[in-house]
């Protein structure tokens, strides 16, 4: 239920949030910018003009919308997942619990600093483009929904993973063993029509591979896939993740003990 209550309670969850990754931006924004930085010097400044034009784009301009992606999956995701896991360990969560607080609440106010983070970072890594090729945007709309939803979706994805962490090795197995494989063969670097007919249709059950390719698509006019449906799988990938999260947390699972 919507009431001043909770609108406080949001309100100040998020706060807290935001404040926490921006009070020490050179270990959560700064770190991203650079690897970005280094990214286009190496694969877009000396790789590209060996590898050439690909799918008519010039290297670089190509890889800007992945690299983009990729700042903005792993910052939302690194946000919530050290967040929520750092206020299990230190026990201050139980605060949250026995308040009135709505677990609704909870979670909405946890993934704001997520998706706070990952816009911001998305942006950055944008900027920096500039420096080395055209930033140009084909469509507004669907390049700014595609971060938003992007965001959303793996700042739920992190707060998931800290329900179940249960030690702080545990937040760092999903982002190494799951979803960097996933983002690099996610078409950041190349187009899936390069691969092998049956690669192909292998990479199509790759989540990222929809949502890096969406972005190109509000950026450069160009995908791999359907745009309509990689908006219904993030939609319905978000929905998903909410609930689950939702039920975990009424359960209180992983968090009472």
């Amino acid at each position: 239920m919507l009431n001043r209550q909770n609108i406080v309670s949001y309100l100040t969850i998020s706060r807290k949030e935001t404040i926490r990754f921006l009070r020490i931006w050179p270990q959560t924004i700064l770190p991203s910018a650079i690897t970005i930085a280094l990214y286009y010097v190496i694969f877009g400044n000396l790789i590209g003009p060996r590898i050439g034009d690909m799918e008519g784009y010039s290297y670089i301009k190509f890889i800007v919308p992945g690299l983009t992606m990729m700042s903005v999956i792993t910052n939302s995701y690194a946000n919530v997942v050290a967040s929520f896991f750092s206020a299990k360990f230190q026990r201050y969560i139980d605060e949250l619990l026995i308040s009135p607080t709505a677990n609704s609440i909870i979670l909405l106010g946890y993934i704001t600093g997520g998706i706070l983070r990952g816009c911001i970072v998305g942006v950055i890594v944008l900027l920096i483009s500039v420096f080395f090729t055209d930033l140009s945007i084909d469509n507004l709309y669907i390049t700014a929904s595609i971060i938003f939803l992007t965001s959303v979706l793996f700042s739920l994805a992190g707060f998931l993973n800290g329900i179940f962490a249960r030690k702080f090795d545990d937040v760092s197995i999903v982002p190494t063993f799951v979803l960097t494989p996933l983002t690099y063969l996610g078409g950041v670097f190349y187009s899936i029509t390069m691969l092998p007919e049956f690669w192909q249709t292998v990479s199509l059950g790759n989540p990222i591979l929809y949502m890096v390719n969406a972005f190109r698509y509000g950026m450069l006019g160009q995908s791999d896939i359907n745009i309509f449906t990689a908006y219904l799988l993030i939609i319905g990938f978000i929905i998903a993740l909410y609930w689950i999260n939702i039920y975990l947390l009424r359960k209180g699972f992983g968090i009472r003990t």
